[in-house]
């Protein structure tokens, strides 16, 4: 049994070496969980081709089995076990990988181990990370890694290893620590199904980067909730413990309210007092989880997000979190 280190307290959080990188890959082949981090945010990890493990995942997280997972690559080599390609999703791929980028295309492999990744669709969706850490995890266990992102279903996406533990605590073997995330926010999903191709969820690569390569307009959908096609289709996801408002301008925030504010839009803790929208993602979800923490404020209120580049990401992230039914 591995023993955890001390932070404040025994945990299962490792720092990231050779040694805990090997014990890392060795969970993974033996059908248990790992966090790791990504560029975007921590992953849940197990084998791809573990239906008992990737059930887990979805135990673990509460996550509803209707949602489908992305499996994460570190080659093209393992691209080409799962997914039919084109040239159109090749020089995507080729131009944007490894990084924030996801595709949902056509499934090639038809083993029914990977249903559930796939939550019985006839499509896969599949990255690859930029990440060290995450790319070496994934060499090191011979497999595509299938990874939401490693928290309690619904609730703030972890951004570090704390993060993690904080939401899910033994329940994952291991919990590899790289550090903080530098993106912030998950991947976008790009629909590559179709002729026009189509964002299912915005993310650490913006629609405009995207359209530029193509040389064309890109479509964005918020998917149907009840039949998700892609991760991050929820009503509900990526919520605070605490009620949450957004597109608040400080003059209108409450007392108890803890303001997260954006540009001129000051408050108890600003996205990005520039107005830089890449640093505003890489806060999200940290200033998240300290404003939930903030005991002495019942709720949250978030200032408005340009709706351009990463605030489209942004944006989509903060509306899911206020929701409410």
């Amino acid at each position: 049994m591995l023993q955890g280190i001390y932070y404040k307290s025994m945990t299962n959080i490792y720092p990231y070496t050779s040694k805990s990188l090997s014990e890392a890959a060795q969970i993974i082949k033996d059908g248990g969980l790992v966090a790791f981090p990504t560029e975007t945010v921590y992953g849940l990890g197990a084998n791809v081709f573990n239906s008992k493990a990737v059930a887990n995942i979805f135990a673990v997280k509460g996550r509803p089995t209707f949602n489908p997972l992305i499996s994460h690559i570190a080659d093209f080599a393992m691209l080409d076990e799962l997914a039919i390609t084109d040239e159109r999703m090749l020089a995507l791929a080729h131009h944007f990988w490894p990084g924030p980028l996801t595709f949902v295309v056509k499934r090639k492999n038809f083993d029914p181990a990977l249903d559930l990744v796939c939550a019985g669709l006839q499509t896969m969706t599949v990255r690859m990370p930029n990440h060290p850490i995450a790319l070496e995890l994934i060499r090191h266990s011979g497999v595509p890694i299938a990874a939401p992102s490693a928290n309690r279903s619904q609730s703030i996406s972890p951004t570090t290893a704390r993060h993690v533990y904080d939401s899910l605590g033994t329940k994952v073997d291991m919990i590899l620590d790289g550090g903080s995330c530098m993106v912030g926010v998950e991947s976008t999903i790009l629909d590559l199904t179709t002729n026009q191709a189509v964002i299912l969820r915005a993310g650490g690569l913006a629609k405009e980067e995207l359209e530029s390569f193509l040389g064309e307009k890109i479509l964005v959908s918020h998917g149907n909730p009840d039949q998700p096609s892609s991760p991050g289709q929820l009503l509900k996801h990526y919520a605070p413990k605490i009620p949450m408002r957004i597109n608040v301008l400080a003059q209108d925030r409450r007392d108890d309210e803890f303001y997260i504010g954006f540009g001129n839009q000051d408050g108890n803790l600003n996205l990005s007092k520039s107005g830089n929208l890449v640093e505003a993602a890489a806060n999200l979800f940290a200033f998240m989880h300290l404003a939930e923490e903030q005991s002495q404020y019942p709720a949250i209120a978030m200032a408005p997000i340009p709706d351009i580049g990463l605030g489209l990401a942004i944006n989509d992230r903060i509306r899911r979190a206020s929701y409410r039914k």
